[in-house]
């Protein structure tokens, strides 16, 4: 009897699945592609490397240090910049203003009768009574006044507010005029004020203060030191409170 002969080979109708796999991978390949470029930076990079290795079975790429970021421009950095520079330039006027004043003022200055000094306040001018007023008066005397013009003449063009205080030493004053040395304190500053409104130096800059002898800036014990004590102190007022330098000149 002959034998039957058997069809060894069968179709398989499951081989589209390998093809559908095939596309599926493609196709999330090209998503990942396309969500990565949408956003270029180094975090989008990984994630693009790493999903390519796992669609195509290649082992994760080796991670690279990320990238920092250049340290944004800080607005309180700028702000003290800014500010450190403004007081840089404020310096430098106040002491070119200290050093004219000086010059101005040299024969006084060099007599040890008139004091220039730039400190945390501004620029600060001491001229003592004794040139200014004759003992216990509130009056210009005329030697005083060609020096307080010349002042004037630098101050005017200057933008900074002054304080003009005026200041005695501790011996008691009794007289129709003046019942105290706060009162003569006041009085004397405030005609030093009055001539330099009176020599253009706007009013609304100037302030009066008049101290009595309760700032002293030597001992009363001798002569001198009551002589010194004994002023009137123009004070160029810093525009920046933060001003630390501290020139004397005399």
């Amino acid at each position: 009897m002959a034998r039957k002969k058997f069809d060894e080979t069968t179709d398989n109708h499951e081989r589209w699945l390998i093809s559908y796999a095939d596309f599926i991978t493609l196709l999330f390949a090209f998503f990942v592609v396309m969500y990565a470029l949408s956003v270029v930076n180094e975090g989008k990079y990984r994630v693009f490397s790493d999903a390519l290795g796992t669609a195509f079975g290649a082992r994760a790429a080796t991670p690279r240090p990320a990238i920092a970021p250049a340290p944004p421009i800080s607005l309180p950095n700028l702000a003290a910049k800014r500010r450190a520079e403004a007081m840089r330039r404020e310096r430098e006027q106040l002491t070119a203003l200290a050093r004219d004043l000086t010059s101005t003022l040299a024969p006084l200055v060099k007599e040890g009768k008139v004091r220039v000094t730039q400190n945390s306040r501004g620029v600060s001018v001491e001229i003592n009574a004794s040139v200014l007023f004759d003992s216990g008066e509130a009056t210009l005397n005329a030697n005083s006044r060609e020096a307080l013009r010349a002042l004037a003449v630098l101050l005017k063009g200057d933008p900074h507010t002054l304080q003009v205080e005026g200041h005695t030493d501790p011996a008691p004053i009794r007289s129709s005029t003046f019942p105290s040395n706060w009162e003569l304190s006041a009085a004397r500053a405030g005609a030093v004020v009055r001539l330099f409104t009176d020599s253009g130096v706007a009013a609304a800059r100037m302030t009066v203060v008049g101290h009595g002898s309760n700032l002293p800036v030597a001992a009363n014990d001798d002569l001198e030191g009551r002589a010194r004590n004994r002023r009137v102190a123009v004070t160029i007022l810093s525009a920046l409170p933060d001003t630390t330098t501290e020139i004397s000149t005399r």
